[in-house]
């Protein structure tokens, strides 16, 4: 079955359970109307199946090749993004002076979600674009952002971002890559980077690489890095691509999926790099991209999931084998354990969504109200969602290629092209173990008080729920409650203790906001209570497991000796 954007299910988040009235509600964003919203939804959602959806098999089986030293992309991948750009979809949440949109993150997600669930290896040449145009909104001089930004936006130049090194992976700070001033306000960038996302690309003018360098005498670790913008061509005087800087592709990564999508092993040989924001503090910089990047790789779990989830369904719903309870030889879709399978697939897909949709409308509101409030949730919701809708991703994939059996094994079906390119995205943007060591961690250095919040406004949900659903609502209160004991006694734990708890906590906190995104959605839809029942009465349970191992500290851990991990 061909995939079909969730246009219907987005709309119905945005409007139910997310939160985006108030968004639209704000100043800055008055102009989202719900017209032009359903607008937006409905043109990018006849994009990525139209156009987008069509390319990502032929990116898997043809992948992007290095043939002299330039990245060949895939078939009808020019296409594709030529579409992507000239209907503005790389600048939807860019500021206007420089040519872009102004749109919500709020829309500009839900955009990411068509894209990625069409063809994620295409989706992530606009996404780093769109990371490195915050930042550089964010920390680059007037005279940057008149040269880069309009390019960047317009999707006429892309971006990169340049962190990982052979020797440095999620240590950032023991980074070799020097950068040494040129006298003319310019840096000689030198060192090697490696996974760097369409570190080169047929599809745009000029390719504008991020990269992360120490300065001489700077301090060790992360104190001490610096950001600068490292054309592969040096803009001229009017700003067109000039001079080829002195950087080369070595090699192409060959990946377990999203074979369309380049990721290049870099060099930098003495190549022209401007300093972005101040010395010294390139990881401030480099973090507004990465975590504009982090939701976004959520949304492609979530994205991806969704194609899995519809093919599975559509092969449920055609194939006969057997004798089911409702018919002599129905589809088997009506075997319990299909239903199962598929039922928990598109509840899991619906409250990883609204968990993603729920951060960017705390992000949006940061943005448009500057309150400390907002600001604090869309930081303790942002792991979340990065770690829980890509694990989401990879579960219903699978879940995607068992419901399909020996079919799903098959590569002629596609199914496990959906495994393979979704299983990357809980590496991105940091492990998904470091986004649960942030949640407990930095997340955390308020005592808990941005969780409680929204503990709170889960119980008020569950309250006001009890008159219409009370066994539900019930069972999401009293979740609720396990997670509020739990959050006090994760917050007087050693440091290492909440570590070694990190990632039970956090997936317990996604199952209880999942449970209360589809109580909403049961309370402004009937017609979802279904649904509601299965993650409230068949997954939600699973949150008090999890904060059993929340308690538990690091001792447990640490008294399994590597004899006894041997086996």
């Amino acid at each position: 079955m061909p995939y079909r954007a969730p246009v219907r299910d987005l709309r119905f988040i945005l409007q139910h359970v997310a939160g985006f009235a108030k968004v639209a509600a704000t100043p800055r964003f008055a102009e989202a109307t719900p017209e032009l919203a359903d607008a937006i939804l409905a043109e990018a959602g006849r994009i990525a199946t139209d156009v987008i959806a069509p390319l990502n098999r032929a990116g898997d089986l043809t992948p992007a090749r290095l043939e002299n030293g330039a990245v060949v992309s895939s078939p009808g991948f020019a296409e594709g993004y030529r579409a992507l750009a000239e209907g503005g979809w790389v600048g939807i949440a860019a500021r206007p002076e420089h040519g872009g949109m102004g749109l919500p993150i709020s829309l500009a997600l839900a955009v990411d979600d068509m894209l990625s669930g069409a063809c994620l290896a295409l989706q992530l040449k606009p996404l780093l674009s769109k990371g490195q145009i915050e930042a550089l909104e964010h920390h680059a001089s007037e005279a940057m952002k008149a040269l880069y930004l309009p390019k960047l936006t317009s999707g006429e130049w892309s971006g990169t971002m340049n962190l990982t090194e052979p020797q440095a992976g999620s240590d950032v700070g023991a980074l070799r890559t020097k950068a040494e001033p040129l006298g003319d306000g310019s840096h000689a960038i030198s060192g090697q980077k490696i996974f760097i996302t369409w570190g080169d690309s047929d599809l745009v003018a000029n390719v504008c690489h991020m990269v992360l360098a120490r300065l001489p005498g700077a301090p060790e670790g992360t104190k001490g890095i610096s950001l600068f913008m490292v054309p592969k061509f040096i803009p001229d005087a009017e700003g067109r691509p000039g001079a080829r800087n002195s950087l080369r592709v070595v090699s192409l990564e060959h990946k377990l999926g999203i074979h369309g999508s380049p990721t290049c092993v870099m060099q930098y040989e003495g190549a022209k790099g401007w300093l972005v924001g101040e010395a010294n503090r390139g990881m401030a910089a480099m973090f507004t991209m990465m975590n504009n990047a982090r939701l976004s790789v959520g949304m492609q779990g979530v994205g991806v999931a969704e194609a899995a989830l519809q093919q599975a369904l559509a092969h449920a719903m055609e194939r006969h084998q057997g004798a089911t309870p409702l018919s002599a030889e129905g589809p088997i879709l009506e075997h319990a354990d299909v239903r199962r399978m598929l039922a928990a697939m598109r509840a899991e897909v619906f409250a990883a969504r609204s968990i993603a949709l729920s951060c960017a409308v705390a992000i949006d509101m940061a943005k448009a109200t500057d309150s400390a409030d907002w600001q604090a949730r869309a930081a303790l919701l942002t792991p979340i969602a990065k770690a829980h809708g890509t694990d989401i991703g990879c579960e219903v994939a699978h879940l995607g290629m068992q419901v399909q059996g020996g079919m799903g094994y098959i590569e002629e079906t596609g199914a496990a092209q959906f495994a393979r390119d979704v299983r990357i995205t809980a590496i991105y943007e940091g492990t998904n173990g470091i986004q649960a060591m942030d949640l407990v961690g930095r997340k955390m250095q308020d005592g808990g008080e941005a969780a409680f919040r929204l503990i709170d406004e889960v119980q008020r949900g569950a309250e006001a729920a009890r008159a219409r659903f009370p066994d539900l609502a019930g069972e999401v209160w009293q979740a609720s409650e396990g997670l509020r004991e739990a959050t006090e006694a994760l917050v007087a734990q050693p440091l290492n203790d909440r570590f070694a708890g990190a990632a039970p906590y956090l997936r317990a906190f996604a199952r209880v906001l999942g449970g209360d995104a589809h109580l909403k959605a049961a309370l402004a839809d009937p017609d979802r209570l279904a649904l509601a029942r299965v993650m409230i009465r068949r997954i939600l349970p699973e949150h008090a497991a999890l904060l059993a191992q929340v308690r538990e500290g690091a001792e447990g851990l640490y008294a399994v000796r590597p004899a006894d991990l041997a086996g």
